[in-house]
């Protein structure tokens, strides 16, 4: 069964997204304040001379490393979600007939960057370019199996909670294996790049080179 690639904020991982949007509009608020902070930095000078104004505005943009550690403070922060769900068998023979077992498992796979591991210099400004290092994209939560949403295709015979259990990190294992693709990989950095250039271009800077650790 193929897994559908797409941004969710439902589901199992309903609170991670809802803490994640909450991350967002603490990083516009800082944004907004930076800009606030720019706007009463521009100072007027009369000059009585001619009657003329002339206006002086100082237009250096700096970022503060309150401001940073603001934004690390926010932690994980999801840039795609991936929902998947696999079918997973197993089979035991007996001397006159076969024991099978098959569930279906239903999950939802997010990617993501969590900012407390960037590295303290993960924003510097050299120059008049704000360099940006992430830290790498990864699975944010294992425990991405809905449970509840398990269901039991076929079953025969007895079976025990090892043999269950198994079939859950099975299932698990495939899940992983079909949807942390380089493709998704990728995408989730382009997101994340996007997100992260658009949120300090709107702090005024203007030169930004986003990139992931490596």
């Amino acid at each position: 069964m193929e897994g559908n690639n797409f941004n969710k904020g439902k589901g199992p991982g309903g609170l991670r997204s809802l803490a994640a949007k909450a991350g967002r509009l603490r990083l516009y608020a800082i944004a907004a304040a930076a800009l606030l902070a720019l706007v009463s930095a521009a100072y007027l000078v009369r000059s009585c001379k001619d009657d003329s104004l002339t206006v002086h505005v100082d237009d250096k943009i700096d970022i503060t490393p309150t401001q940073v550690m603001e934004m690390k403070e926010i932690g994980e922060w999801e840039f795609l979600a991936i929902e998947d769900e696999e079918m997973v068998d197993t089979v035991r023979k007996r001397l006159f007939k076969s024991d099978e077992l098959i569930r279906i498992y239903k999950g939802t796979l997010r990617l993501g960057i969590d900012l407390a591991e960037a590295k303290d210099d993960w924003v510097k400004l050299s120059g008049d370019t704000l360099h940006v290092t992430l830290p790498r994209v990864k699975l944010l939560d294992e425990d991405f199996i809905d449970e509840a949403k398990t269901q039991a295709f076929f079953e025969s015979g007895t079976w025990s909670d090892k043999a269950r259990d198994d079939l859950y990190h099975r299932a698990k294992a495939k899940m992983k294996a079909r949807c942390l693709t380089k493709e998704n990989m990728a995408s989730a950095e382009d997101n994340a790049m996007k997100q992260f250039f658009q949120m300090f271009k709107a702090m005024g800077f203007e030169n930004i080179e986003v990139r992931f650790e490596r």
